[in-house]
């Protein structure tokens, strides 16, 4: 939200008017402009209706999470989370900023007519009482400001429907409850249609939705999996996950096209409902991982998750700076034709985990790979060792190094990873020990910094082999989850009740194995 809007805002909500300037516009044209500014105070934080008539305020927003999702600048925003966040009305109050404007063109999605009829009640509802003269056309589902500002509201059910809106130009999109749509094609099709001729007419995409629908998976990689919550982010291709930039031989050659940005919703974000306790409970009563999306905004539960344990507020932590007498050591799942995974630890005194530093990359050579690591590991301090899958000590051909002997000799050393058999089980069972939360020193026995988005977002989404339940479905996306397995399983661990300081025979883990060099 630009400053002069945030101004006015305020400015209404105190019942204050803006100071006067000096004009040589005509009488009707001064007309026009107090036809077009809003009938009704606004505060300034847009969120669920409260009609309090007393004061004359339509919209009263909260702090925090609908504040901000109507004071985004990114290009592409996502407002989502837990049910009841007042998600809807805050959809319904963005495009009213621009609704003075004669050039604005906005779009208004659901993804069936049933549902849009919804949002089109509420909005009637609320816009005459906002905009003195504004006037909905059945006929034609828009909105008309008396200043020629025109907002449509329509619906989006198949993919063949963005066909209806092939040559049209809208400065704004809005999709409501965007996880309905099963893929993102309608997403990336209306992207086309958004362009603005006046300068001073930015061009925005909206969304609001909650976890879960037939769309979460895309969703997810689109605007959750990138970046910590609430953090703006360069917009990322969600299949190869490298930032959208500008071509080579481009003015803009190398930055990045467009931000984007991701804002959770709570049920506590909406005091109406919260304070009530009557939609907690019944949201409380649902089945875990209805419950865990709908109330807790879960974006990493889903049905027949192999790792339910994982929760992003417990596993995954802020940076911060590794003392050098920390043990640490990288391990590495190898592929060229499918993707490279490499995963950085830091073992802490109290024997906790810390995956600090990921590399997800594809088609490299695995010479090229080792280059990457050293270069990657230059203020790391040391590595103790690593840990690379064994098959990758296989020769290829009758003569020639292996891929692990060609990484060996560019300095990238290591030793092969456990591939007996059982082996996936029990690391399977291994990292379920390390994300529980350790008795004694109350946190979990595994974290990861926020800095690591392709491992943080593949984990939670690995499902379990239906065929083998103690195993996940090896033809999910698992390159970091199998590098994750190795370093894990390379670690010795003990117990402090198998520690004897006489030095007897323990029947626990060794303290420490030679072999591993430490």
């Amino acid at each position: 939200m630009s400053n002069i809007v945030r101004t006015k805002l305020e400015a209404y909500a105190s019942g204050q008017t803006m100071p006067k300037k000096r004009s040589t516009r005509s009488k009707k044209s001064k007309k026009v402009e107090q036809e077009q500014k809003p009938s009704i105070k606004v505060v300034d934080k847009i969120e669920t209706i409260s009609i309090e008539e007393k004061n004359n305020v339509i919209f009263k927003p909260n702090a925090g999470p609908q504040t901000d999702f109507l004071a985004a600048g990114e290009r592409e925003v996502l407002y989502g989370g837990s049910a009841g966040g007042g998600k809807s009305y805050a959809m319904l109050a963005d495009p009213l900023r621009y609704m003075g404007h004669p050039s604005f063109s906005g779009l208004l999605l659901r993804h069936t007519t049933e549902e849009l009829r919804e949002l089109i009640y509420k909005s009637q509802e609320i816009y005459p009482r906002i905009w003195s003269g504004i006037k909905w056309s059945e006929r034609k589902m828009q909105w008309v400001a008396p200043s020629g500002a025109r907002l449509w509201m329509s619906y989006l059910d198949r993919d063949d429907d963005v066909l209806r809106y092939q040559g049209l130009a809208f400065s704004w999109i809005g999709f409501d409850e965007l996880t309905q749509w099963a893929t993102p094609f309608a997403w990336n099709y209306m992207r086309s249609r958004l362009r603005s001729t006046a300068h001073d007419l930015p061009i925005f995409m909206r969304a609001t939705t909650n976890p879960g629908g037939r769309g979460h998976h895309w969703v997810k990689k689109m605007f959750i999996d990138p970046a910590p919550y609430g953090k703006k982010f360069d917009a990322t291709d969600i299949e190869t996950g490298e930032a959208l930039r500008y071509p080579t031989g481009h003015a803009k050659a190398g930055t990045a096209l467009f931000k984007r940005r991701f804002i959770p919703a709570r049920l506590s974000d909406n005091p109406y409902l919260a304070e009530q306790g009557d939609y907690e409970a019944m949201l409380l009563s649902l089945p875990e991982q209805q419950r865990r999306q709908l109330l807790d905004g879960d974006w990493d539960i889903k049905e027949g998750a192999a790792f339910t344990e994982f929760d992003r507020n417990i596993h995954i932590v802020e940076p911060y700076r590794i003392p050098n007498n920390w043990v640490k050591f990288r391990a590495c799942d190898y592929g060229y034709g499918s993707k490279s995974g490499v995963l950085w630890f830091a073992v802490s005194p109290s024997e906790q985990l810390i995956v600090y530093r990921e590399l997800y990359v594809g088609k490299v050579l695995a010479a090229d790979l080792a280059d990457r690591i050293i270069e990657l590991e230059a203020e790391d301090g040391g590595m103790r060792y690593g840990v690379l899958d064994s098959s990758l000590w296989h020769k290829r051909g009758d003569t020639g190094p292996s891929l692990a002997e060609q990484m060996i000799m560019r300095g990238c050393r290591w030793r092969p990873s456990d591939r007996s058999k059982g082996s996936r089980v029990s690391g399977k069972n291994e990292i379920h020990r390390r994300l529980q939360v350790d008795e004694f020193t109350e946190e979990p026995r595994l974290v990861f910094f926020n800095n690591c988005t392709n491992i943080t977002s593949q984990l939670p989404a690995l499902p379990i082999d239906k065929k083998n339940p103690e195993d996940i479905d090896t033809h999910s996306e698992d390159h970091l989850y199998d590098a994750l397995r190795y370093g894990i399983m390379s670690r010795p661990r003990f117990s402090v009740f198998d520690y004897d300081p006489m030095g007897r025979p323990s029947s626990g883990m060794p303290v420490a194995d030679s072999t591993f060099g430490y």
